[in-house]
């Protein structure tokens, strides 16, 4: 099942997704369940294929305005040097336990929208990613036992505006200025997408392939995240786990390559799609 949230009519809205159609929940459930974090936090997932059986499309994926697929969460926790290629492109030591930083929601934007640059810097980075969604909630979640707790999979693309995130050691400036990171177009469950089967990331920039690996090339696997994140938080439904970036990222580039106004990026995960995002340059208010 792929769950989206979007914008249509001046409301913002979320729906089931089967192929180009889109079936809108938010109409059929009202304040029952106005979005996707409230059917998390409610476990009305089950209820969705049902709820659509032998009803007409509400849409076409052309006719709306795609939102990150959880507009809301209530944390984003990123991973860092989570992929060895990265880590060596870096020259960074190895870590006994995984980096993880935070996103703020106001950073995220949504598939086909500009992924925004800000006046203050044309040092803007891509950094393809699969983000895992929290279903189930818990804390000091056992590895053996972290699979469950996934509801499911999306694209990502942590944007990295890099002179302000390596002017000191902490990332935070650097990964939170608004509409950086991109998140979608929807959220693949994990009943038809097993986290546990290792799947393919690729990012290209204008058509050009810079990153490629798949999951099994996680230093720190999405069980050993969900695990250790859980020992300092407790996770609730909705909180989004972003697993990290291959090597190939454009600051490590000879010479380095950012991406800058009119560009474009996409993010590909096999069993998910293609997250793509025109790049757009911030102008002075």
């Amino acid at each position: 099942m792929k769950l989206m949230s979007f914008f249509v009519q001046h409301r913002a809205t979320f729906g089931l997704v089967e192929g180009e159609r889109i079936f809108d929940l938010g109409v059929r459930l009202r304040d029952n369940c106005p979005d996707l974090l409230f059917a998390l936090r409610g476990g009305w997932l089950d209820r969705f294929e049902g709820l659509v059986a032998g009803a007409p499309a509400d849409y076409r994926v052309d006719e709306v305005t795609f939102l990150p697929v959880i507009p809301n969460p209530p944390r984003i926790f990123c991973a860092g040097l989570n992929y060895k290629a990265h880590r060596v492109e870096g020259n960074r030591p190895d870590t006994a336990v995984p980096v993880v930083f935070t996103r703020v929601a106001e950073s995220q934007t949504g598939h086909g929208r500009p992924l925004v640059c800000p006046i203050e810097s044309d040092q803007f980075d891509f950094e393809g990613e699969i983000a895992i969604v929290i279903g189930k909630g818990g804390r000091r979640i056992p590895q053996d036992q972290a699979y469950s707790h996934i509801a499911g999979m999306s694209c990502y693309n942590d944007g990295s505006v890099r002179d302000w995130q390596l002017a000191t050691s902490q990332w935070a400036p650097g990964k939170n200025f608004p509409a950086t990171g991109a998140f979608g177009p929807w959220m693949v469950t994990a009943d038809e997408l097993p986290p546990a089967v290792p799947t393919s990331l690729v990012t290209r920039l204008n058509g050009v392939e810079m990153q490629r690996t798949t999951t099994d090339m996680l230093t720190f696997s999405m069980p050993e995240l969900i695990s250790h994140i859980s020992t300092f938080t407790t996770l609730e439904p909705g909180d989004v786990i972003v697993t990290g970036t291959p090597g190939g990222v454009g600051l490590r580039r000879d010479p380095p390559l950012f991406m800058k106004h009119g560009d474009t990026v996409e993010v590909e995960v096999q069993g998910i799609g293609v997250l793509r995002n025109p790049v757009m340059k911030e102008t002075a208010r």
